[in-house]
């Protein structure tokens, strides 16, 4: 996929662990550890926000885009 997470570098600019950052947005460690390895399909505008709030940091500063081929479709819903 061209959208790349960059969570994990924030965290470690932040100096957080994942554990934390997960208590403080109220998510659960494991659906932080899928949105950190880019391993969900999306991510509410909320949970987004809480994070940055959390970080003091940009939506930017977490995703990213590489272009490149684009991966087959899976399912109706890709």
């Amino acid at each position: 996929m061209p959208i790349l997470v960059t969570l994990d570098l924030m965290l470690a600019r932040r100096k957080m662990r994942s554990r934390e950052l997960a208590e403080r947005i109220g998510i659960t460690e494991a659906n932080l550890s899928l949105l950190k390895s880019g391993k969900v399909r999306g991510v509410r505008f909320e949970t987004l926000a809480r994070i940055c709030e959390v970080l003091e940091c940009q939506p930017g500063d977490l995703l990213g885009y590489e272009s490149g081929p684009a991966t087959p479709a899976q399912g109706p819903d890709a």
